[in-house]
């Protein structure tokens, strides 16, 4: 059984069942939500903001702290749960993490997509189980 587990926390209904997953298989693990904010979406390159994108990043936290917060009551539980905000890529970025902290177990919600959709979109968790130091659950 893991003593910590990382959860990458989208809003999405895939991330929420992750979370589900986590509550009900280890109760007494500590857990550590993560989300990444993501400046591609918005048509930045990952590894630079150019000027004027304050407001925009500002929003973007501020929508990861209604996420991580929304992500921590879905959990059910106060204990041993820390949240963690950074910005990049989110595959990279959650292997990253899992390499840097002390995190035993990676639970990641997937969207399920096959075939050319999955080729063409690439697939977080995909590349999270591929990449990843310690083990990985995929929830879908």
């Amino acid at each position: 059984m893991p003593s910590h587990v990382l959860v990458p926390v989208d809003g999405s209904p895939q991330s929420v069942q992750a979370l589900r997953f986590v509550a009900s298989e280890w109760d007494d693990v500590g857990v550590t939500l993560l989300h990444v904010i993501n400046p591609v979406k918005r048509g930045y390159r990952a590894s630079v903001l150019p000027s004027g994108s304050e407001d925009w990043y500002q929003e973007a936290k501020d929508e990861a702290e209604e996420i991580l917060e929304e992500a921590r009551t879905e959990l059910g539980r106060e204990d041993r749960v820390t949240t963690r905000t950074e910005v990049g890529r989110p595959a990279t970025t959650i292997v990253e993490v899992a390499q840097e902290e002390e995190i035993d177990h990676v639970v990641v919600g997937s969207h399920g997509r096959r075939g050319v959709s999955r080729l063409i979109l690439g697939s977080v968790a995909e590349h999270v189980a591929r990449r990843s130091p310690v083990p990985v659950t995929i929830v879908r």
